[in-house]
């Protein structure tokens, strides 16, 4: 099978597993969960389960218990979006092709389907307790979630990226926000499937690096296509980082600078994967993709 059709196979087994642990539309709530739901099934790259899933599997896990938390970083991952869209942040109307969480539902209730997802996010990883009770990793796969989700994760990014928009960013601010808002969940997601499935500290050490370099290259990648893809491609408009006036890789460095930086951190990270006892060809050849991604 050649990658592209390996990884529509590989996504689809992800989106069945999240769509599992999605909350019942019932009850009072029912339009929270309506909102909720409709962010979630609204389809997306599903990269951060993706990236978990097979990190698991690289050290060897064959187990559900990686299932619920799984779900868990897409929920928090789409938390991010439906914030990130409101008015008072990017003021979007459009993501993965479809009207904004917001401009469907209000903004009132896309601030609570936000805040539900996060919060539903750490009910639905305490499900592994249920599936593998003995399996130490688990707490601290807890902690991690919680530690890169927060104030010193994507939480703290974001806070420094509203900050910046509109201002002169140095270098130095600029790699702070794109570690810790686009790096952390994707850090979060590789060093909990490594922990899940009993990789040593160091190890776990070794995978949370590599992972920051495709969060960064990834990030990157994302500021080179708002430049040249198109909203049919991106499914959501372009030009949103001038249009918020915010530093970006490419205005701070130049677009071939930018293309060469995606290039070397992306086949860093290849590089650790390959010094691993374990071997995932699969996973190396999707942070290959990322370099010539247009969407």
């Amino acid at each position: 099978m050649i990658f592209k059709e390996e990884l529509e196979a590989r996504v689809g087994a992800v989106q069945e597993i999240i769509y599992r642990y999605l909350p019942q539309t019932q009850g009072y709530q029912k339009q929270l969960a309506q909102a909720m739901n409709y962010s979630m099934t609204a389809g997306g790259k599903r990269l951060r389960p993706l990236f978990m899933w097979e990190t698991y599997r690289l050290f060897g896990g064959e187990g559900a218990v990686v299932e619920p938390f799984m779900a868990a970083i897409e929920m928090i991952h789409t938390h991010s979006l439906i914030h990130d869209d409101l008015p008072a942040i990017d003021n979007d109307e459009y993501r993965r092709g479809k009207k904004t969480t917001h401009i469907v539902y209000g903004e009132a209730l896309a601030v609570l389907a936000g805040d539900a997802l996060l919060n539903y996010a750490y009910e639905t990883a305490f499900r592994a307790f249920a599936i593998e009770p003995q399996n130490a990793g688990i707490v601290r796969a807890l902690q991690v979630l919680a530690q890169k989700t927060g104030i010193y994760g994507m939480l703290g990014g974001q806070c420094a990226d509203v900050q910046a928009a509109g201002n002169a960013v140095d270098a130095e601010q600029l790699d702070f926000i794109y570690r810790l808002k686009t790096g952390a969940l994707i850090e979060a997601s590789m060093m909990i499937g490594a922990i899940l499935a009993g990789a040593p500290d160091a190890e776990c050490k070794r995978m949370e690096q590599a992972a920051a370099d495709i969060g960064l290259a990834f990030q990157i990648q994302d500021d080179i296509l708002d430049v040249i893809s198109s909203r049919e491609e991106l499914g959501k408009p372009t030009g949103s980082d001038e249009r918020n006036q915010k530093t970006t890789y490419v205005t701070a460095h130049g677009m071939e600078t930018a293309k060469a930086e995606v290039a070397r951190l992306s086949g860093r990270a290849v590089e650790t994967l390959a010094s691993f006892d374990g071997k995932n060809e699969f996973l190396e050849e999707l942070i290959r993709s990322l370099i010539s991604r247009r969407y």
